[in-house]
């Protein structure tokens, strides 16, 4: 699935019109030809389309994840895949007030990157990195990562975000990203921590303990890492979902 095969970003086309364009053999913009929908919503249509290229000639998927909801955004993600950033944060509590950011672990083509408070987490590193991206995603990030990024570095997070929480419950996948990872097959080499053990090793490493920082590290990179397999698990499920249920492969 990619974003040119897609028509509900338009104003006053939701997924039961895409669903009709497609079933009438329009499943890219390049064969829309305003035969199966109203003047009006046509000429919206084709007016949508010739912005939209210009977007995607410049690489910039931003005015669709604002036209987007959150549970499907998922299908911006074939058009800038080589340039997703996979982002994961540990924190000292759940409060951006009163807690810190301990760890940020980014992965973007093939290589992961982490941030450790006191030594290199700053707000200039985060700004680099996300200006690097076309494509920021997160777990639960919308909620939690990119709010308590915001509030502790003073930061403006406007990449175009895809939360795969969202997605994951529109394919019935509930719970936290590791329970997810189980029930897809996504292993993890590493024993499984979770956020009150990376409270845990954070205090340890502060108190002296350099193993408990690796310890931790490992864990911010895991999940990191392992948000690329399932992103692209749950965009081959979601595509087959939404557009081969109602246009089989010839």
């Amino acid at each position: 699935m990619r974003i040119e095969n897609s028509f509900i970003p338009v104003r006053g086309v939701g997924e039961l019109t895409e669903q009709r364009l497609w079933e009438n053999g329009i499943t890219h913009w390049n064969e829309f030809d305003g035969s199966v929908v109203g003047e009006t919503l046509a000429d919206r249509i084709d007016a949508f389309i010739e912005e939209g290229w210009t977007h995607l000639d410049r690489g910039d998927v931003s005015v669709f994840a604002d036209q987007l909801p959150a549970s499907s955004r998922w299908r911006l993600y074939e058009n800038v895949r080589e340039n997703a950033c996979f982002l994961d944060i540990e924190t000292t509590g759940l409060d951006a007030n009163r807690n810190r950011v301990t760890t940020v672990s980014v992965h973007r083509g093939g290589e992961t990157k982490t941030f450790v408070n006191g030594q290199d987490l700053t707000c200039e590193r985060l700004e680099t990195e996300l200006e690097r991206s076309s494509l920021l995603v997160t777990f639960n990030g919308q909620r939690f990562d990119v709010p308590f990024l915001e509030t502790c570095y003073d930061l403006d997070v406007s990449v175009p975000h895809v939360d795969l929480l969202y997605p994951c419950k529109k394919l019935g996948l509930d719970g936290g990203l590791k329970a997810i990872e189980r029930e897809i097959g996504i292993g993890r080499e590493m024993p499984d921590l979770s956020g009150r053990d990376a409270v845990r090793l954070w205090h340890e490493y502060e108190r002296g303990d350099d193993a408990a920082l690796e310890t931790l590290v490992e864990y911010n990179r895991a999940d990191t890492e392992n948000m690329k397999p399932l992103m692209e698990t749950v965009a081959d499920r979601l595509h087959r979902q939404v557009f081969e249920t109602c246009c089989p492969p010839r």
